[in-house]
């Protein structure tokens, strides 16, 4: 075949992006970003497994407001993932397969997981567990 004449592949310039596509996109990342967040999980139990001053310690450190940030960001990956996850084993029984669906299910996975994050944040603000 001539080198001239051979279809193009379509990429990400010539699709245009669409809810299905980012909610997939975002699955994908927040499934990595939650398997690096979760050293810091980590980091906590053993620190609360090492006594109370090593754990008073690893809370201080938690206590940067950019680790604060990484810890909200974190949050809201978890709370995605598993709301996107929640939708998937919909998609799989078979229900919400229609187009106006999957773009309705998709913005609905996007608000339900800002507001879960919003709601454990506010929590952890209200009892003092985030300072």
């Amino acid at each position: 075949m001539d080198q001239r004449t051979r279809p193009l592949s379509p990429h990400l310039q010539i699709y245009r992006w669409q809810v299905q596509m980012v909610t997939s996109i975002l699955h994908r990342a927040t499934g990595i970003a939650l398997a690096i967040g979760t050293l810091l999980l980590l980091g906590g139990l053993l620190s609360l497994a090492a006594g109370r001053d090593v754990f008073d310690g690893y809370c201080a450190f938690l206590s940067d407001p950019l680790l604060q940030l990484l810890l909200v960001g974190w949050t809201w990956a978890f709370a995605y993932h598993l709301c996107n996850g929640v939708r998937h084993l919909l998609q799989d029984a078979g229900l919400g397969f229609a187009k106006p669906v999957l773009v309705r299910n998709g913005w609905i996975v996007v608000a339900l997981s800002l507001l879960v994050t919003l709601a454990v944040w506010a929590y952890l603000l209200g009892v003092g567990g985030a300072a």
